[in-house]
């Protein structure tokens, strides 16, 4: 991969270098090193997401949003699931109706609250996601095995205090 660190990418490199084709050599390494980050988030959420797309015809939402019910077999509120996927619930209705009409998903009244929906995954559901899930399992091992262990541990407990600081930085902003 090619740098962005000498000058301004040419045209034909700013596809590869993605959001790093933005840096120049005299920007402040934090703003390079946060570039870099979102170009290889971006790199392999587009490589997830197509990936998904061909092998089992769903898209990134649909995963995310049977991940969070996998994790929570008793199921989840619309408002919980909505709030856990950062959507909507107008996007979390038209994945529910559309997940139901597949047979991948139920939803009952809940029976605390007459006004809310709580939402299982079927048997069917939970099998289909299962698939998903070791497939996207072994995607990102794929992705990530220009790494060695020792490397892939190294940059999580980097980026595990970088999110550390950022987290203590948010509390103290709301003290505020």
């Amino acid at each position: 991969m090619k740098t962005a660190d000498s000058s301004r990418a040419r045209p034909a490199d700013a596809a590869e270098l993605g959001h790093e084709a933005r840096a120049v050599s005299t920007d402040h390494a934090a703003l390079k090193l946060w570039l870099r980050m979102l170009s290889c988030t971006t790199q392999i959420e587009t490589e997830v997401r197509r990936r998904l797309r061909r092998s089992f015809g769903v898209t990134l939402a649909r995963f995310d949003y049977m991940a969070q019910l996998h994790r929570r077999p008793e199921g989840l509120r619309m408002s919980e699931l909505s709030g856990c996927l950062m959507v909507t619930g107008g996007n979390v209705t038209g994945l529910t109706d559309e997940l139901q009409r597949n047979g991948l998903v139920v939803r009952a009244s809940s029976p605390t609250d007459r006004r809310a929906w709580i939402v299982r995954l079927t048997p069917k559901g939970r099998r289909s996601f299962e698939a998903m899930a070791r497939a996207h399992e072994e995607w990102i091992l794929e992705l990530f095995a220009g790494l060695d262990r020792a490397r892939i541990a190294q940059l999580h407990g980097l980026l595990g205090e970088l999110r550390g600081h950022l987290l203590r930085g948010e509390q103290t902003s709301e003290e505020k």
